[in-house]
């Protein structure tokens, strides 16, 4: 039903929805009150499809973790909205939310969880440590399995059908950091530090390989735990070498105290690293020893031309969503989400089975760009983004593919 408002009712809502007080004239009759329009009720015969989804929402990374789940919850949102229908049935979308604390057993655990909950899908887990040994128990279950952040190169080359990444992986991430560490920055001697997870020891041997491929000469690798806070012992280490650039693998958790740490030791360097460094966090975490493009990192991910706008527009409607910004994967998360129910109308069947094959197929326009996957289930063409701190915010470079 169209409603028809008078002007000083749309005023007033004007008012209301800018913050502002209104302030009435002369007493008058209440204004209509325009109510959000209820979900239309699924039908009794819908299709209830369950979508897993798993991220560390507790724990060190807990941001991180509950940006993917903001990002899964939207997506499920917007697709009940649509009506979907798949096959003569219109779906009921429904998320089924799990904590990996980041850890690789209890990883394990709620995959498990999810696999005797039959679930249609999966979107996760966050971490190469806890996706690599989740996507076995998927495998085995035959269930597909999209991860939107995941980018140790292991995880789709393990022989398995059900395994997909929507983001580029650590041989281009960490390749890519190598190259510009001595061709951009022009760094000579470079250190490299690593927390010995999936993730963080991944990305930094590829920074390693490529760093010495381009002519940069590695002067130490040290190594920490994702749990540590105290790393002067290597970072002193270390600045005997006389490093201009340090590498970090690892996350923002640890990447923050350890900036810090660099800076009360008066080691002047770029400080780089990959997309678990690279979020809108770091500057919380590190303080004022962030410095002024002193941070290089990069981000698995990125758009350009068509699609600056509609990732944009995604992040706005995030934000007032959620009421705090886009970390780093929550737009993947969307796409993943919405590149399953994609595969599901294409193959008229949420069943796992039926519609695995579909999944390898898709050719899907996302909020984070073109979506396509090669015979591993890689995405085709991924790009990398490229940022820096500037006046403690984080800046985009360039996009590089």
């Amino acid at each position: 039903m169209q409603l028809k408002w008078t002007a000083v009712a749309l005023a007033a809502l004007t008012l209301v929805a800018c913050g502002k007080k209104e302030e009435a004239a002369a007493p008058a009759a209440p204004a209509p009150t325009a109510a959000a329009p209820a979900p239309a009720a699924p039908p009794a015969d819908a299709l209830i499809v369950k979508i897993g989804h798993v991220g560390p929402t507790s724990g060190a990374i807990a941001h991180l973790g509950k940006d993917n789940e903001f990002g899964a919850k939207m997506a499920i949102e917007d697709l009940n909205a649509k009506g979907l229908k798949i096959g003569d049935k219109v779906a009921k979308f429904e998320l089924l939310a799990e904590d990996d604390a980041g850890d690789p057993k209890q990883g394990t655990a709620v995959a498990q969880k999810l696999v005797d909950s039959k679930v249609n899908g999966i979107v996760g887990h966050l971490n190469s440590g806890t996706t690599i040994p989740a996507s076995k128990l998927y495998s085995d279950a035959g269930i597909p399995q999209i991860s939107p952040s995941a980018t140790n190169p292991k995880y789709t080359r393990q022989g398995f059908k059900t395994t997909f990444r929507v983001v580029a992986d650590d041989t281009q991430l960490g390749g890519t950091l190598g190259k510009y560490a001595v061709e951009t920055l022009k760094g000579k001697n470079i250190a490299v530090i690593d927390d010995r997870t999936a993730y963080g020891q991944g990305v930094a041997e590829e920074f390693e390989k490529a760093a010495k491929a381009a002519g940069g000469t590695i002067v130490g690798h040290e190594f920490t735990t994702d749990k540590s806070t105290d790393f002067n012992a290597i970072l002193t280490k270390l600045k005997s070498t006389k490093p201009d650039v340090l590498f970090f693998g690892g996350m923002d958790a640890v990447g923050g105290p350890m900036l810090k740490q660099v800076k009360q030791l008066g080691l002047n360097v770029k400080f780089m690293g990959g997309d678990g460094l690279c979020t809108s966090e770091l500057p919380k975490l590190a303080g004022d020893a962030i410095g002024e493009e002193m941070v290089v990192c990069a981000e698995a991910g990125g758009v350009d031309g068509d699609f600056k706008q509609p990732l944009e527009d995604f992040k706005a409607k995030f934000k007032a969503k959620n009421g705090v910004e886009v970390q780093i994967y929550a737009p993947y998360v969307y796409d993943a989400v919405n590149v399953l129910a994609e595969a599901m109308v294409k193959a008229g069947s949420s069943d796992p089975e039926k519609y695995l094959p579909e999944v390898g197929k898709v050719q899907y326009k996302g909020v984070t760009g073109p979506i396509a996957f090669d015979e591993k289930g890689d995405i085709k063409n991924g790009a990398l983004t490229l940022y820096t701190y500037k006046g403690g915010v984080r800046t985009q470079i360039a996009v590089v593919r």
